[in-house]
């Protein structure tokens, strides 16, 4: 799955994550004094981020642009050269980095409307209050600085979806023909068809929503983290426990590590369930395959027995997705009111303005959502989960390792009818 599109795997993503992190400690420690030094400085503390296009092309985007490039390109042409051979590592090692790119990209836009939120909803308040002299021009100003904005966004959605559709599906024909070349070994397992197109072919869609998706969550957390630290400030008094310094920054991560205890704690025997039951319903495939060209096959005990196999892994499925369920869907109405609930104490004091309330709400909500990537996608990495066992599982007859209990079954049975033989070349 892996060897077959990036360079050495484990080392690339291992010295790819400490990159990462040397990268971000070396951007919050002398990033802004390196930026100041090139001519690009960061925004001084009374100093506002510009609202709308101009945002994009600020100083400090700028050099993070700039920044961000050296240092993909010193990763890059480092295994570029450690990887001489590789056929595909153009689309994993740059198009890696072209994602996360513009992954951080479509963060900075929700940057620029959490700016935008502050001035727009001050002004409707006061609009709305009567208070101060509010212009339709003012308004109508702030509504085309968000036009600019939205269309920055849906440029990079296309380019986004466009890309990693390619990127992805780069991907699935590494995996399809690194199997391919091995089929000779791989033929006599029980679903090799289904695993070398329909497996690989999940495998690549999948990843390509939860992979983006994760990069955006990482992104997120690196840009917005600092902001509702800063947005503490504003929040005085918590309800029960009272003041706690930035409390805005720790109440997200401690709600949100909860929220992901829980799901994961609710749903840890799902994935080998999602995989029991891909292996019983691909049994029973085959043998209604099987019973298409061989009137001795898929005889009604057989039938019976398999199709029980199938029932049975399915109920004890829906047991479990159910107490899974009310863990999860009990953790989303709690989640919708937790933020006000918190802040109710500095709403009656009046700390805030709605334009304030709104950018916490943002921001918090960013946060919250980045670190509960587990919650809201568990179903889904429970079926990616399944599909790399199976995947896996198809690997071992590669490396000659031994196979789980259900394929020995399965090769256990054909040679006994002679199957294997008839199929020799």
């Amino acid at each position: 799955m892996f060897h077959s599109f990036f360079p050495q795997p484990k080392l690339f993503f291992s010295s790819g994550a400490l990159w990462t992190v040397i990268c971000i400690a070396v951007w919050y420690t002398v990033g802004p004094q390196m930026g100041a030094a090139v001519g690009l400085p960061p925004l001084g503390p009374d100093e506002k981020a510009p609202i709308g296009l101009a945002y994009f092309f600020s100083p400090d985007n700028l050099w993070f642009y700039l920044y961000f490039t050296v240092f993909v390109l010193a990763f890059g042409l480092f295994w570029k050269a450690i990887a001489r051979n590789h056929p595909w590592t153009n689309w994993s090692i740059w198009g890696s980095a072209f994602i996360i790119f513009i992954a951080y990209f479509s963060v900075q836009v929700s940057v620029a409307l959490n700016n935008w939120r502050g001035p727009f909803f001050d002004l409707f308040q006061a609009a709305l209050s009567k208070q101060g002299n509010v212009t339709a021009a003012q308004l109508y100003t702030l509504q085309l600085r968000f036009l600019e904005i939205g269309l920055v966004g849906v440029v990079l959605n296309v380019v986004t979806a466009f890309f990693t559709n390619h990127y992805v599906f780069r991907w699935r024909t590494a995996m399809n023909d690194y199997y391919m070349s091995k089929w000779s070994k791989l033929r006599h397992i029980e679903g090799a068809s289904q695993r070398v197109q329909e497996d690989t072919m999940r495998f690549a869609n999948i990843l390509e929503g939860l992979g983006v998706t994760l990069i955006n969550s990482v992104m997120t957390l690196v840009v917005f983290l600092p902001l509702l630290f800063r947005m503490s400030e504003y929040v005085s008094d918590l309800p029960v426990i009272g003041a706690i310094p930035h409390a805005l920054f720790w109440l997200a991560i401690a709600w949100s590590l909860f929220g992901t205890a829980l799901l994961a704690f609710a749903g840890i025997k799902l994935p080998g369930l999602q995989f029991r039951n891909q292996r019983v319903e691909a049994a029973y495939r085959k043998e209604l395959v099987y019973g298409e060209d061989h009137a001795d096959r898929a005889d009604p005990v057989t039938v019976r027995e398999l199709f029980a196999n199938v029932r049975r892994n399915y109920f004890r499925m829906y047991w479990h997705y159910c107490y899974f369920n009310v863990a999860r869907y009990t953790y989303g109405q709690l989640d919708a009111i937790f933020l006000n609930f918190i802040l109710i104490p500095t709403i009656v004091a009046g700390r805030i303005t709605m334009g304030t309330w709104q950018q916490i709400a943002t921001a918090f909500g960013e946060v919250s959502n980045s670190f509960q990537y587990l919650v809201n996608y568990w179903s889904t990495i429970i079926e990616l989960l399944s599909i790399h066992k199976r995947l896996k599982a198809f690997e071992a007859a590669i490396e000659d390792e031994p196979l789980p209990e259900i394929d020995r079954r399965y090769l256990k049975r054909a040679a006994e009818e002679g199957e294997l033989a008839a199929n020799e070349p």
